[in-house]
């Protein structure tokens, strides 16, 4: 018989183990639901809850004990909460990260069998105010649910949303409210408005339309958005004025606005919201969309107005090289603007599609100093942000904006939808981008800077 002794080295991590994992325990055995709530609240509950991407709640006891093991599991995993973003880098106000602390409590509370404690001291409805902030004021429903052929090929559609109100007033944000969660890449969406003195009637006319569109203004006259008291067929004259940018979504992403009447438009009583792109995903299994507007009106006029600055496919600065991605490579992309005028940055949104892999973008003033805004060391195409600073990040006249996207197109990458993998590009700019099309974005809102921007406090979260 072979006798096997143990090396004192691992007597020693035994120990430390066992030591550890008692004083873990010790630490935390006395938690209960008031101890975690705040942190499944605050941390979690801003996707699990009702109307969001969150496949169940966690506002109450009963919803986080039921899904208890599965959050031990994400946790313990460092799969939930999502939040790519390097907070080494930069830091927002928006992030979703547990701490060790907040980590270690909520596992040893899940150990202990959830113990409820007294349950009526966690007011869960004033929590679901504090997430949801308040009710809307306008609820927009599609006038007909979109068919979806589960033929498992991307679907791309225009949608129109029209509304009525009793006076004019201003918006907040808008949030767009997903029906088919699984399914719902992107949305991005605008506000027509139109000159009351002319003839319209944009109730009239098929509620959407499926790209990919050939002729936009045959289909716009057929959705009954254009006006109709003009002979000059020219879309000038045929077409409302445009808002762009007042609707947008991505899987994990939450509504953008700021306090200290910071951000917003005009709403007038009648219009249409348009959403120009809806893109699902394949899907295997027909069905229809009812997905939905929630309009938050602003107290008063804006103050400061909030832009959109877009870097990168279809935007204001080249991709170099191009964006054309070889078989069996991993390769790296930059693409620059200048900003011409002070600015300062509100929030940032990278964007990429499947083969993506890393995403890191930082300004360079004229003095050579080295600006951080967002770096994503595993880029996830599931988890797509708009970070939101805590205090908007000021960025002096003549800099560059520099973003950098690095992207696998080998085997490895186990997101690649091509095996073998096979050369990926851009659309053609025209027609909407599927997801296995490649994108290299940068967005950042912005407003022209004042001074004292750098120590103003404009972030909700």
């Amino acid at each position: 018989m072979v006798s096997r002794r143990i090396p004192l080295f691992y007597l020693f991590f035994l120990f430390y183990f066992i030591f550890n994992s008692c004083n873990y325990s010790n630490k935390n055995e006395k938690a209960n639901y008031q101890d975690i709530a705040p942190i499944v609240h605050q941390k979690c509950a801003v996707c699990h809850r009702p109307e969001q991407a969150g496949p169940f709640s966690l506002l109450t006891y009963s919803d986080i004990k039921q899904h208890a093991n599965k959050i031990r599991f994400v946790i313990e995993n460092n799969i939930m909460p999502p939040w790519p973003a390097d907070t080494s880098y930069s830091r927002f106000a928006n992030e979703l990260v547990l701490t060790k602390e907040e980590k270690e409590k909520i596992i040893s509370w899940i150990k202990n069998h959830c113990p409820a404690g007294d349950t009526t001291k966690i007011n869960t409805t004033e929590w679901s105010k504090k997430i949801n902030y308040r009710k809307p004021d306008l609820v927009i429903y599609f006038q007909k649910p979109v068919y979806i052929n589960g033929n498992g090929s991307d679907h791309f559609f225009v949608v129109k949303m029209p509304y009525q109100l009793d006076k004019d007033t201003f918006v907040q944000y808008v949030e767009f409210v997903p029906h088919q969660k699984k399914i719902i890449h992107h949305v991005n969406g605008h506000l027509l408005r139109y000159d009351e003195k002319r003839k319209f009637n944009y109730y009239q006319g098929s509620t959407y339309a499926e790209e990919p569109i050939e002729n936009y203004i045959q289909t716009y006259k057929t959705m009954g958005l254009t006006y109709l008291d003009t002979k000059n067929q020219s879309p000038k004259n045929l077409l409302p004025l445009l808002i762009p940018n007042t609707i947008y979504y991505l899987p994990g992403f939450l509504p953008l606005f700021y306090k200290n009447n910071i951000g917003g438009f005009f709403l007038p009583k009648k219009g249409v919201f348009f959403i120009n792109d809806i893109h699902y995903g394949p899907t295997h299994r027909a069905c229809y969309d009812s997905s939905y507007l929630n309009v938050y009106f602003a107290p008063n006029r804006p103050e400061r107005y909030v832009y959109e600055g877009q870097m990168g496919t279809n935007g204001m600065s080249k991709i170099q090289p191009p964006l054309v991605i070889s078989p069996n490579t991993i390769q790296t992309f930059t693409t620059t603007l200048l900003i011409p005028a002070d600015i300062s940055i509100l929030a940032v949104n990278p964007h990429m599609h499947l083969l993506g892999q890393s995403f890191i973008t930082f300004a360079i003033t004229p003095f050579k100093d080295t600006i951080p805004l967002v770096k994503i060391p595993r880029w996830n195409f599931n988890w797509q942000y708009y970070y939101i600073y805590k205090k908007p990040v000021v960025i002096p006249r003549n800099s560059l904006i520099v973003a950098i996207g690095t992207y696998n197109n080998t085997s490895k990458n186990l997101y690649n939808p091509n095996y073998p993998p096979i050369e990926v590009k851009e659309g053609d700019g025209f027609h909407s981008m599927k997801t296995t099309d490649e994108m290299f974005q940068f967005f950042f809102q912005y407003m022209i800077y004042k001074q004292g921007d750098d120590t103003l406090h404009c972030s909700i979260p």
